[in-house]
C-alpha cells in the first residue's frame, strides 16, 4: 500500500500536461491581449464611400481601395492616443502593404496636409500616406464615435471595428489580417468564409481566431 507521501506525490506526466495547459492559456490570453477592442461582425457591413483629400487638392474615396483590405483609420494630431498608435500603423503598412493591403490614415485636423505632414516628420512616419477630411464628414458617414478604425475586406465592406487604441505591429495584428487578405483571393478560404457565416456567433469567431494562430 502506497503512503499518503507517495499518493500526493506530484505525477510527472500530470504536471507536464497542466503545464502545457497552462502555457497554451497564458499563450492565448497574450495574444488576444491586443485584440480586446476589435469588434468582429457576424458578416460584412456596407460602408460609405467616403470621401478625403490627398496632395495637389486631389480627391479620392474608398472606392479607389476596393480589391484591398483595408484598416481604415480616422485620427487628428490632436488626439493622444492616435501618437502612440500612428507609428504602430506606420510598421503595419511597411510589414504588409501592397496591391493586397493598405493602411489608410484620414486625418480630421482642420490645418490640413500641413499639419499632417509636420506632425509625420516629427514622429517619423515613413510609410503612410497623407489623407485629409478637414469637414470631418467621414465620421458622419461612417456613424462613427469618437475616431473609430474599421477593417474593410476587399470589397470595401466592414468585417470589424477596433474601438480606441491597438498594437497595430503587434504580431498577432498581423495574423489577425492575414486570413482576411487571404479571403478573397484563396477560392478555398471564401469558401470557408462563407460556411462560417451560416453558424456565426461566439464560439464560430472564436474558433476562427484560433485557426489564425495555429496556421501560419
Amino acid at each position: 500500500m502506497k503512503s499518503p507521501r507517495q499518493l500526493l506525490a506530484p505525477r510527472p506526466v500530470a504536471w507536464l500536461a497542466a503545464a502545457m495547459v497552462l502555457a497554451t492559456t497564458s499563450q492565448l490570453a497574450l495574444a488576444q491581449a491586443p485584440l480586446m477592442n476589435f469588434v468582429m461582425h457576424d458578416a460584412p457591413r456596407p460602408t460609405a464611400p467616403i470621401k478625403f483629400e490627398v496632395a495637389q487638392k486631389r480627391s479620392l474615396s474608398l472606392v479607389d481601395f476596393k480589391g484591398r483590405v483595408v484598416v481604415l483609420n480616422i485620427w487628428a494630431t490632436w488626439c493622444g492616443p492616435c501618437l502612440r498608435e500612428m507609428p504602430a500603423l506606420d510598421r503595419l503598412q511597411a510589414a504588409l502593404g501592397g496591391p493586397d493591403f493598405a493602411a489608410l490614415p484620414v486625418s480630421i485636423d482642420r490645418g490640413g496636409i500641413e499639419t499632417v505632414t509636420k506632425f509625420y516628420g516629427e514622429i517619423a512616419i515613413r510609410n503612410l500616406p497623407i489623407y485629409i477630411d478637414v469637414s470631418s464628414q467621414a465620421l458622419r458617414e461612417l456613424g462613427a464615435v469618437g475616431l473609430p478604425t474599421l477593417i474593410l475586406d476587399r470589397s470595401g465592406q466592414e468585417v470589424s471595428r477596433v474601438v480606441g487604441p491597438a498594437e497595430w505591429d503587434a504580431p498577432e495584428i498581423a495574423e489577425f489580417l492575414k486570413p482576411i487578405i487571404a479571403r478573397q483571393s484563396d477560392p478555398i478560404e471564401a469558401a470557408e468564409w462563407r460556411n462560417d457565416q451560416d453558424q456565426p456567433g461566439p464560439l464560430t469567431r472564436g474558433a476562427r481566431w484560433l485557426k489564425t494562430l495555429l496556421i501560419k
